[in-house]
């Protein structure tokens, strides 16, 4: 099956993925605009094999302005990328660019390694940039060059400090990060206005310990039609679990190592306390205390409650649905406001004989993508390319620039070849610690299972 270019026709929705975003296979929004779009492992596993995709074609076999670009992107992410690259190829002597959208989650990375093992791997790819480290090591990933990214005004320095961090391993530059998509709070400023809890600016007034961000939470409560002040969904989704959980335990000084061949390094204690904080939240009286990711987005898309843990990736949902909102940084109550993160990063692929001239023009895409990243704000993520920030043209974007200090307390998960964004990390998290939040099992009983079987993971080499 060969997938088409960006020019391709639209098509339909489709349904959610327990974890996923909807830039990355989304709950509901729009699918992927002017290009076919290949969906699920049952369709790819039918192959038979890599050859028959686009993507896959010799690089010998294509001429070096023709890039095979593999990417995760749908929704409304994906019509955005397809928006830039069509800006992009509309450029004095650019290539052209055929995208291969391919399924969210473990079929995407499954395949992409697949493909660089065989052989057979695209020009470039999208990866999750926690992801990164469990795939370069594996000599999965072939080095940018940081020089020629010079030759395209595109400079180390362009990159804040927690990004560029995520974009080496092992001292090798394996990654370009086109954004950082942050866990942040939203708000219905309606029933924040009618609570008093909005400042003379017009946005949500700081909490810096946990008893103000609770009575802030009652307060909101009061004005709110389902009588809830915050929404958080969890059951069935490790991911959103962890990403609560990851940033409480974050703010609270806790900190995650994975040696392998070792065991979970963490501080228990503070595990304890994030828990129970977070248990509060959902006490039947700040929060539900059993929302799923729909009925939780549902309950705050509806006006029915005055604030939203989630992914900056809902904003564009919301704006369209006509919510009267506005975003924050989770706020820190803990310390520092800091908060789960992760990020989109360009990668590639690796490839025995790359084409010289089909590289350059690789690195000169990338580089018009990141300058032009403003577009990709528009999806609530924050680009990673600070130029874009510090233009004031940022500083007009509502919501998105009211949390773009978020890049400076990021928290990726701990790197491991089964860490990141739609792994088996987060699976087995929400598989272990769903009946503590649902108050059924006891938070250490828990967490014990779950290190029990990331120590069993520890234990195991990297299938990369």
């Amino acid at each position: 099956m060969t997938l088409g270019s960006s020019r391709a026709g639209a098509l339909g929705p489709r349904p959610a993925a327990p974890g996923a975003h909807p830039g990355s296979g989304p709950r509901g929004g729009p699918a992927v605009g002017r290009r076919t779009l290949m969906q699920g492992a049952g369709a790819l596993a039918a192959l038979g094999g890599l050859g028959a995709l686009s993507g896959c074609a010799g690089t010998a076999a294509r001429a070096a302005d023709d890039i095979a670009f593999w990417h995760l992107l749908s929704g409304p992410d994906g019509v955005t990328m397809g928006e830039m690259l069509d800006g992009y190829m509309a450029t004095d002597g650019a290539p052209t660019v055929t995208q291969t959208v391919l399924a969210w989650g473990a079929p995407y990375y499954t395949k992409l390694a697949m493909a660089s093992a065989g052989g057979r791997a695209p020009d470039l790819a999208i990866m999750h940039a926690a992801r990164v480290p469990g795939y370069a090591p594996g000599g999965l990933l072939d080095e940018w060059d940081l020089d020629l990214f010079g030759e395209f005004g595109v400079a180390k320095e362009d990159f804040p400090e927690l990004i560029w961090e995520k974009m080496v391993v092992d001292g090798k530059l394996t990654a370009i990060a086109l954004d950082s998509h942050p866990f942040v709070l939203y708000y219905n400023t309606d029933i924040a206005e009618a609570a008093g809890v909005l400042g003379s600016d017009g946005l949500l007034l700081p909490t810096d310990n946990p008893e103000d961000f609770r009575e802030l939470a009652l307060e909101l409560g009061a004005k709110a039609p389902s009588g809830y002040g915050l929404s958080w969904g969890y059951l069935g989704d490790g991911s959103n679990q962890w990403r609560m959980f990851s940033t409480y335990y974050s703010q609270l000084g806790g900190t995650i190592d994975l040696p392998i061949g070792g065991k979970m390094e963490y501080q228990e204690e503070i595990v304890i306390q994030a828990i129970e904080w977070i248990l509060s939240l959902i006490d039947g009286e700040v929060g539900n205390p059993g929302h799923d990711g729909g009925t939780a987005i549902s309950e705050f898309a509806t006006g029915g409650s005055g604030a939203f843990y989630g992914g900056v990736w809902e904003s564009g949902s919301y704006r369209n649905e006509g919510v009267p909102f506005d975003m924050t940084m989770v706020p820190g109550v803990f310390g520092e406001p800091v908060a789960y993160a992760d990020s989109h990063a360009f990668v590639l692929p690796h490839q025995m004989t790359p084409d010289e001239d089909r590289r350059r023009n690789v690195h000169a895409a990338v580089a018009y993508l990141l300058k032009n990243s403003i577009t990709w704000a528009g999806a609530g993520h924050i680009p990673a390319y600070s130029p874009v920030i510090e233009d004031p043209a940022y500083a007009d974007l509502v919501p998105q620039s009211h949390y773009a200090d978020a890049v400076d307390h990021l928290v990726y998960d701990p790197p491991a070849w089964f860490t990141g964004s739609g792994s088996d990390f987060h699976t087995y998290f929400g598989n272990d610690m769903q009946n503590v939040w649902a108050r059924r099992t006891d938070p250490l009983e828990g967490w014990n299972a779950f290190v029990a079987r990331i120590n069993a993971l520890l234990l195991k080499p990297t299938p990369m």
